[in-house]
């Protein structure tokens, strides 16, 4: 009997489906999928039960994790090999089902040494019947990522119709999802002081969370629960700890020497109200040995005991800490205060001050791993929204000019998450009724990520703030030829930055890649010959034999100061990050006309636009005039993934590209005296361009696993490039309309962004909706 669809569960089937897809992207961990995912998995295919296969390092082996119940996670592990079914399924890539895998007759027909494992069956009383089974192979280079297998069909026959395909659909998202967790470059970052346990199989999450309540319940340690009801040795409890707090673990050795002179000022009440103890010193380096690295860190209070010497933290269990103070300064010594929770347990409505101190260390783990999960997903800022009363704080990730949510967590976290922001930044953190912005350089609290984010914090409604964070990325300079321009203005560019003198600009919004577009020209100018000054704030992308400047406000480091330094240091090339004032233009004037190449940024919306802005500051229209050499402005528009559709443009298409294209073009003399007949005139142009066997292609978005189903990945630049020609240059100086301006240089065959932008939706890179968005008028 056929498994076939109606049409209606057909759809259905197909929403489950891509739901699970998004389930299984917005997982984080590899082995969250190999064992929180398995229930999702089997209401959307109508399986009894699915067991997901992963290969080892080595690529001989298959290991899955099956959950046991409050006992943990147990690995399952099967040679790639004709000997089972799951290893034949990878050994030779083959979808398999079968409709009975008992049926050793059907098993002999695809290899002589195939069979089925009984034991599983007979140890736990389960049969099995049909079994689906499809390799999760990575597309491009055919590398075996996995298996997944689903096994017994609720309606008692072979797997068929919707469900082979999807499990074939289910598999590509399987082999992206985990090939991306496995090449990661970011070690497991725990959610909370015991989450290694659970990560590395010691104790199942349920588990966990009834060891907290018990612990809760009794008033009692949960370390101490953890060690007497669910057999977790004191080692592996100090080894969770020091993944979490990013340290050295010290166990407590019977005999240890006593560090008799760094302990002579110390006494026994005040090492156990403020938890920490002098270890030994080695090379001038004095080692700390706290159960709490990070609040010893924050309170300064070791720092401020041995002032002046450079102190190293590792961290110990709240026993051993009890063991040392007993053998170093006698038996009686009273318990310490209970402990906190942990982030991913449901704290009390109303926590007590020792749940909400502890709250404040898991908050610091949490603020890294928010920053850290950001920067892997390409993210290039992160918004912190906090709400009122009892609501959860959402936190959102923008990527590729998009908004989309990460996760909420509860509102217990939301002032301890701003604070610990703030503390990164050095801001205020007493002050919550003004906005401060400041700057984070992550290496400082995560040694493995060297990147720096800008931060602003603003109080909003209700009494509570937010917090956005922009991540400046350290990285090389794109070439000009990677930058997307179209070839006319490439050529142009690279003409116009070959003068000797003079100034050009890169104008946009905010975040529209104005510095990268910098960088790459000062890539291209940059030549042992050539001395290169920058001002910068902040310096995002370092080159080699550029001198680079950061800027400081604050300390009367301004762009101004700077540039007017800059003049009396032989420069050649100056790039100045933002004209923003009339002194900065005037000096980078002054600076274009005495010999110098001067490059800088400025906040406009079209190049016209710009002529205009300058001459609003003050600027001298002749001196500028002079001076200019050019302007881009340029637009990031989001990229059509590479699952794009195509479709055929039909001619109400075309012609709509071509009206769209001519709004501006209708400024111009010859449009307005046959607009009809330029139109025809374009449309000709652009078959003759783009045209294949006489038809023009135009792609849209469909969605794949790679790009999350949104059908983009990526941004493209759209660009506008205003030559300074004499025309343009003689507009300037008798203060002419930007209106007047455009049209001059349109005529000079200048491409608009729209325009630029329409003939990238020609060549297929983006659709004529991602156009109109940054280009909106």
């Amino acid at each position: 009997m056929t498994e076939r669809l109606s049409p209606n569960a057909g759809m259905n089937f197909l929403r489950d489906l891509q739901g699970l897809t998004t389930r299984i992207h917005s997982t984080a961990r590899l082995d969250d999928i190999l064992t929180e995912l398995g229930q999702d998995i089997c209401a959307v295919f109508s399986a009894e039960r699915v067991t997901l296969y992963v290969t080892s390092s080595d690529g001989r082996e298959l290991i899955a994790k099956i959950k046991t119940g409050l006992e943990g996670v147990r690995e399952l592990r099967v040679p790639v090999n004709d000997r089972s079914i799951a290893g034949f399924a990878a050994n030779h890539k083959q979808l398999l089902n079968l409709a009975d895998v008992y049926d050793e007759a059907a098993l002999k027909k695809l290899s002589p040494t195939l069979q089925f494992l009984q034991a599983v069956d007979q140890r736990t009383g389960f049969r099995t019947r049909e079994m689906l089974v499809a390799p999760i192979v990575q597309a491009g280079d055919g590398v075996l990522v996995g298996v997944v297998q689903l096994i017994n069909s609720s309606t008692g026959s072979a797997f068929e119709g919707e469900r082979v395909e999807g499990t074939r659909m289910l598999a590509e998202t399987l082999a992206v999802a985990l090939r991306q967790r496995q090449q990661s470059a970011f070690p497991f970052i725990p959610k909370h002081r015991f989450d290694k346990l659970i990560n590395d199989g010691l104790l199942s999450p349920a588990a966990f969370q009834v060891a907290v309540k018990e612990a809760q319940k009794k008033q009692r340690d949960v370390e101490l629960v953890l060690q007497e009801g669910y057999g977790i040795a004191t080692s592996q409890i100090g080894q969770a700890l020091a993944a979490f707090y990013q340290v050295a673990y010290e166990p407590f050795a019977a005999g240890q020497d006593k560090p008799a002179e760094l302990l002579a000022r110390v006494k026994r009440e005040q090492a156990l109200a403020e938890q920490w103890l002098p270890l030994d010193e080695l090379d001038g380096v004095i080692r700390i040995v706290t159960p709490d690295p990070e609040m010893l860190r924050s309170t300064l209070v070791a720092q401020q005991w041995f002032a002046g010497r450079k102190l190293d933290y590792v961290v110990t269990t709240r026993s051993e800490f009890l063991q040392m103070l007993a053998a170093w300064f006698g038996d009686n010594v009273p318990s310490m205060p209970q402990l906190a929770l942990a982030d991913d347990v449901d704290l009390p409505e109303e926590p007590s001050a020792a749940e909400s101190a502890a709250s404040d260390n898991e908050v610091v783990q949490l603020a890294n791993q928010i920053i850290v999960e950001a920067y892997r997903l390409g993210a290039s800022d992160i918004h912190i929204e906090p709400y009122p009363g009892r609501d959860k704080t959402q936190i959102r990730f923008r990527r590729d000019g998009n908004l989309q949510a990460y996760r909420e967590i509860p509102a217990s976290y939301r002032s301890p998450l701003v604070t610990r922001l703030k503390i990164m930044c050095d801001l205020d953190i007493a002050e919550r009724r003004k906005p401060q912005d400041g700057k984070i350089k992550l290496k400082k609290f995560v040694p493995e990520l060297d990147i720096e984010l800008r931060v602003a914090t603003i109080p909003t409604a209700g009494g509570v703030e937010d917090v956005v964070m922009r991540i400046l990325a350290a990285g090389e300079p794109l070439p000009l030829e990677k930058l997307a321009l179209s070839d006319s203005n490439l050529v142009q560019l690279k003409t116009v930055i070959s003068k000797p003198y003079g100034l050009f600009f890169v104008c946009g919004p905010t975040g529209s890649g104005k510095t990268t577009t910098l960088h790459s020209v000062l890539k291209y100018l940059n030549t042992p010959e050539t001395k290169i000054w920058t001002a910068e704030d902040p310096v995002e992308i370092t080159q080699k034999g550029l001198r680079q400047v950061q800027v400081n406000a604050k300390a009367g480091l301004t762009f101004a100061s700077v540039m007017r330094a800059f003049l009396r240091a032989d420069p050649d090339v100056i790039m100045v990050g933002e004209m923003r004032d009339a002194e900065t233009a005037g000096t980078g004037i002054e600076a274009s006309l005495t010999g110098h190449l001067v490059l800088a940024t400025l906040h406009t919306n079209s190049a016209p636009e710009s002529v205009i802005r300058l001459l609003d500051m003050g600027m001298d229209p002749f001196n500028f005039a002079d001076a200019l050499l050019g302007i881009l402005a340029q637009r990031l528009a989001r990229r059509l993934c590479k699952c794009k559709e195509a479709y055929e443009a039909s001619d109400a298409d075309l012609l709509q590209l071509a009206r769209e294209y001519a709004d501006e073009l209708l400024k111009t003399p010859a449009w307005r005296s046959d607009p009809d007949g330029c139109l025809r005139s374009l449309q000709a142009d652009w078959r003759k361009r783009y045209a294949r066997d006489g038809k023009i292609t135009l792609y849209r978005p469909k969605g794949c696993p790679e790009c999350a189903n949104t059908g983009y990945k990526g941004r493209l630049g759209l660009h506008e490039l205003l030559v300074g020609s004499d025309r343009v240059k003689q507009l300037v100086q008798e203060r002419a309309r930007v209106a007047e301006i455009l049209a001059a240089a349109l005529e000079e065959g200048m491409t608009t962004l729209k325009q630029d932008g329409i003939e990238k939706v020609l060549a297929g890179l983006t659709d004529l909706a991602q156009v109109r968005a940054v280009c909106i008028k």
